[in-house]
């Protein structure tokens, strides 16, 4: 097989947080994000479409010559994963979420092995940080609160409005009520650093607050070292290239908050 960038994939724009910790982490490497914005949310999707529609996007990353995609997205991660890692891969190909990394490491920063988990509807649903995280730690136990508003937040660019203040103080108030021992935060959704001042307005001083973009990039790197026949399959030129199945000039104007930076995105088909 031929040398390829490392592909990620993301619903719309949260997954481009990851992708900022995943370069500055590993700047070596060559890399294409694919952005499915015509058809996200993905959120409040059911199982079979959002497992069609990461499969889809997932494939045309092999068809640009990615051999390892990284699903930077929590939702595809939770409902389409682990059918496309046992059915769907071409001999040669990896594809890797971003729930295990989060999940295998928590047990660093809890005391009281109480966590919580701030999440879409969709990755609540799914159960899969619950699931995940007591498969590695099952002495930890995990609470939800689903926050459906947070990701429109960010999209519409509100997080310095009142809306943002009241709907964050309301979500984090209802994860806390369930228990007085929770002492880390787990960001589950890649558009929620965002909002991180606002969050840390309303979570006591003593409790941990997770974002995942630096944990995966972290784990990327130990990943890569660990299997050096996916490692030599990943070209090494720094190059950085983007596509969006939405418009493009939209997608890089909104760009900017997620990445940090100017972007040049390129319209790609992905359904046919």
């Amino acid at each position: 097989m031929q040398q390829g960038p490392i592909g990620i994939f993301d619903s719309g724009f949260g997954g481009l947080t990851v992708f900022r910790e995943i370069k500055d982490h590993l700047p070596q490497y060559d890399y294409i994000y694919l952005g499915d914005n015509a058809r996200v949310p993905y959120g409040t999707r059911s199982f079979e479409t959002v497992y069609e529609f990461t499969k889809e996007c997932v494939f045309k990353l092999f068809e640009l010559g990615c051999n390892l995609v990284i699903l930077a997205c929590n939702t595809a991660s939770a409902k389409a994963l682990r059918s496309i890692q046992q059915n769907d891969l071409p001999a040669g190909r990896k594809v890797l979420g971003v729930i295990r990394p989060t999940t295998e490491s928590i047990h660093r920063f809890t005391a009281t092995k109480e966590v919580g988990v701030l999440a879409t509807p969709g990755t609540v649903l799914s159960e899969s940080y619950k699931i995940e995280i007591n498969k590695f730690h099952p002495d930890i136990k995990v609470y939800q609160q689903a926050c459906p508003l947070w990701v429109p937040l960010v999209e519409n660019n509100e997080i310095d409005t009142p809306a943002a203040d009241y709907l964050v103080q309301k979500d984090i108030d209802q994860l806390l009520a369930q228990s007085p021992n929770i002492d880390t935060l787990i960001l589950a959704c890649t558009h929620y650093p965002l909002l991180l001042p606002v969050i840390k307005k309303y979570v006591p001083a003593h409790i941990h607050v997770l974002p995942q973009g630096k944990l995966i990039a972290e784990s990327l790197g130990d990943y890569l070292q660990r299997h050096q026949e996916v490692e030599m399959l990943c070209s090494r030129h720094g190059g950085m290239t983007f596509y969006t199945t939405d418009d493009n000039a939209d997608f890089e104007q909104k760009a900017n908050i997620f990445f940090k930076e100017h972007v040049q995105a390129t319209h790609i088909r992905v359904a046919y």
